[in-house]
C-alpha cells in the first residue's frame, strides 16, 4: 500500500525502478546530447536574466532530477525556457534597480512563488486550465518575446553600449550607434555565427550551439580576447551555490505575487503543449494535474538550488527524442553530466564571449519565430488572427507582463462577445431525413408548419434577452407562420437559471399570442425538473418537453394525423 501511495505520488520512480538495460545506451546517448545542448543554452539564459552564468548550470540539475522522479512524460526535457527567462526579468528588473545580487535573489523568490501555484493548482486539479491561454495567444506571445529578445542581444553582439532599454525606443536609435560598434566584439560574434551555421549546414545532428562555445571559448583562452575590449562572463567561482540570505525589502513581494501567477499559467501551457505532442508521437498519455504538479516541484528544486523557473525545453525536448531516448533516466544522466561540469570545468566556462552568448541567444530565439504561422491564421480564422497580432504588438509596445495580461483580458472580451451574442440557426431535414442548418447554398427544407431553431451558446441571464429576440424576429419573419417552435435545447439550456427561466415564461406567453406552441427538444429530465423549480405554470397547449429533435417531428406530426382524422 505505501509502495503503491509512493509511486502515485512520484510516478517516474516505477519507471526507474523498473529500469529495462537494452534501454540504457539509448539513454546515455541522449542524455549527454541533451547535456550538450543544454549547457551553453542554460547559461546565455542567465545572461539574459542579467545574473551570473552559472545560476544558468543551477537552474537544470536538481529541476532535471525533480521531473525525473515527478513527471509522466518520457521524453520531456524541463531547464531554462526563453519564455519563462523574459518574464522572470521583465518583473525582477524594475524592483532590483540595477542590482545584480538583488536581481538574483528576487528571481529566486519569484521561482519559487510559481512553483507554490502550480502545486496548489494541481491540489484542487486545475490541470484542466491547460487551455486557458489559447493558442493564438501563446504564438504571438512566444513571437514577442523571440523579438524582444533578439533586439535586447543585439548591444552585446555590437559592443554597443548606452541604448535605451525600452524596445521600440532601441530599435530606432540602434542604426544610428551602428558605426559606433565595437569591430573585435562585432569580430568573435561574426566567428561565432558563422560556426553555428557551418554546423547546422554540414553536419545539422551535432550541437550547434556547443561547438560555437567551444570554439569561442578556444580563441577567448588563446587570444586573450579580453585585452582587446571584448567583454566576458569572467569568474564563475567553483562548487555548488551557497543559499544567500535576502537583502530586499519584504513588501516587494507583493509585486511578485500577479507576475508569478502570469509565470506559473505561461509555464503550465507552454509545458502541456510539449508534454502532449511528444505522448502522442510516441503513443502514451500524460497526466495534466501530475504534469502540474511536477513542473511546481521543479520549479520549487531550482529555487532550493539558486537557479531560476523553468518550464518544458523544446529544444533539448527534440533532441532527446530525435537521438532515441526511451525513459526519465536520460534527465537523470543529463543532469548528472552538467553537475560534473558545474564542479570541475568552471574555470573554462569563464573565457566565453558575451557576444558569444549573445548569439546563441539570437539563434535560440530565432528559432521560436513563427510569423507565417500567425499569418495563416488571416484566412483560416481572422478572431484568432487579431488575438494573436495583438498579443505579439502587446508585448512589443508595453513589455512582457503587461502584454500577456492585455492579450488575455482581449481574448476573454472575444469569448464574452460569442456568449452575448451567438450565432444561431434555423433547422430543416434532407432526403434522408436527417435534421441539417438551412443555408443558401443547400438544398435543406424546413418541415411544414414547424420551425426548428438552434442557439449556439449556453443560456444565462446576459443572453437570455437576445435569445428571446432572435426567437420573435424569426417567428414574424417566417413567410409561412409556424404553429409549432422547436428549439434543440440539448445546446442552450444547459444549468438552471432564474433569469433564463423568467424569459422563457416570459416567450411561452408571447408566441401563444401569436398562436405558436413551443416545443423543447432535449434533456427532457433536467428541463422538467427546472421548470417545476421555477415554477412555471404550463399545458400541452403551450409548452411541450420531448427528448430530442427527431422525436419532436414525430410527435408534431401525429398530432396533426389525429387532429386531421378528428376533423374527419
Amino acid at each position: 500500500m505505501m509502495w503503491e501511495r509512493l509511486l502515485r505520488w512520484m510516478p517516474g520512480l516505477g519507471s526507474l525502478c523498473h529500469y529495462r538495460k537494452e534501454y540504457l545506451s539509448y539513454d546515455m546517448r541522449a542524455g549527454l546530447s541533451v547535456a550538450a545542448v543544454a549547457l551553453p543554452v542554460a547559461i546565455a539564459y542567465a545572461e539574459l536574466m542579467g545574473v551570473s552564468a552559472i545560476v544558468g548550470l543551477y537552474a537544470c540539475i536538481l529541476p532535471m532530477f525533480a521531473y525525473a522522479l515527478f513527471g509522466t512524460s518520457r521524453q520531456l526535457i524541463v531547464g531554462p525556457d526563453a519564455a519563462t527567462c523574459a518574464v522572470i526579468a521583465a518583473a525582477v528588473a524594475p524592483l532590483a534597480l540595477g542590482n545584480e545580487y538583488v536581481r538574483w535573489q528576487l528571481a529566486i523568490v519569484m521561482t519559487l512563488m510559481t512553483g507554490f501555484w502550480c502545486i496548489l493548482a494541481s491540489h484542487f486539479r486545475l490541470g484542466a486550465f491547460a487551455d486557458f491561454l489559447s493558442r493564438p495567444i501563446l504564438k504571438g506571445f512566444i513571437n514577442g518575446v523571440a523579438i524582444t529578445i533578439i533586439a535586447d542581444q543585439l548591444s552585446k553582439v555590437f559592443g554597443l553600449s548606452g541604448l535605451p532599454t525600452e524596445l521600440i525606443e532601441r530599435l530606432i536609435e540602434l542604426p544610428h550607434n551602428l558605426l559606433e560598434s565595437h569591430w573585435p566584439t562585432v569580430g568573435m560574434s561574426a566567428i561565432t555565427l558563422l560556426v553555428l551555421l557551418c554546423v547546422l549546414f554540414f553536419r545539422p545532428s551535432w550541437p550547434a550551439p556547443l561547438v560555437a562555445m567551444i570554439v569561442s571559448i578556444y580563441l577567448s583562452w588563446q587570444f586573450e580576447v579580453e585585452q582587446y575590449g571584448i567583454q566576458i562572463v569572467g569568474n564563475l567561482g567553483n562548487g555548488l551555490p551557497i543559499v544567500p540570505m535576502p537583502e530586499f525589502e519584504l513588501g516587494i513581494l507583493r509585486d511578485l505575487v500577479v507576475p508569478s501567477i502570469n509565470l506559473a499559467v505561461i509555464s503550465f501551457v507552454s509545458f502541456m503543449m510539449t508534454a502532449r505532442s511528444f505522448a502522442s508521437k510516441n503513443g502514451y498519455q500524460v497526466d495534466a494535474d501530475l504534469e502540474l504538479r511536477a513542473l511546481g516541484i521543479a520549479n520549487i528544486a531550482s529555487s532550493l538550488s539558486q537557479g531560476f523557473a523553468v518550464s518544458a525545453a523544446g529544444s533539448r525536448t527534440a533532441v532527446n527524442d530525435a537521438i532515441g531516448g526511451k525513459t526519465q533516466m536520460v534527465s537523470v544522466i543529463s543532469a548528472s553530466t552538467i553537475l560534473l561540469v558545474l564542479l570541475f570545468m568552471t574555470e573554462l566556462l569563464m573565457h566565453i564571449p558575451l557576444s558569444s552568448l549573445g548569439i546563441v541567444l539570437i539563434f535560440s530565439a530565432w528559432s521560436l519565430l513563427g510569423l507565417k504561422n500567425i499569418w495563416a491564421y488571416r484566412k483560416r480564422n481572422r478572431q484568432a488572427f487579431i488575438l494573436s497580432i495583438f498579443t505579439l504588438v502587446a508585448v512589443l509596445l508595453v513589455g512582457v507582463i503587461d502584454g500577456i495580461g492585455f492579450a488575455v483580458l482581449l481574448g476573454l472580451l472575444q469569448f464574452l462577445r460569442i456568449i452575448f451574442r451567438p450565432s444561431d440557426q434555423l433547422l430543416g431535414v434532407n432526403d434522408q431525413g436527417m435534421v441539417r442548418s438551412i443555408h443558401q447554398d443547400n438544398d435543406i427544407k424546413p418541415v411544414d408548419g414547424i420551425m426548428m431553431y438552434r442557439f449556439n451558446s449556453p443560456l444565462t441571464y446576459f443572453n437570455v434577452g437576445y435569445f428571446k429576440k432572435r426567437i420573435l424576429q424569426h417567428v414574424d419573419s417566417a413567410l409561412n407562420r409556424p404553429t409549432w417552435l422547436v428549439v434543440d435545447a440539448a445546446v442552450s439550456f444547459t444549468y438552471d437559471d432564474v433569469s433564463v427561466f423568467a424569459a422563457l415564461d416570459e416567450l411561452i406567453s408571447e408566441l401563444k399570442e401569436k398562436g405558436v406552441t413551443l416545443v423543447l427538444a432535449g434533456r427532457r429530465t433536467e428541463l422538467n425538473l427546472w421548470i417545476e423549480q421555477n415554477k412555471l405554470s404550463r399545458s400541452d397547449d403551450d409548452l411541450i418537453i420531448v427528448p430530442d429533435l427527431y422525436f419532436a417531428i414525430r410527435l408534431i406530426q401525429s398530432k396533426r394525423q389525429v387532429e386531421e382524422t378528428q376533423e374527419g
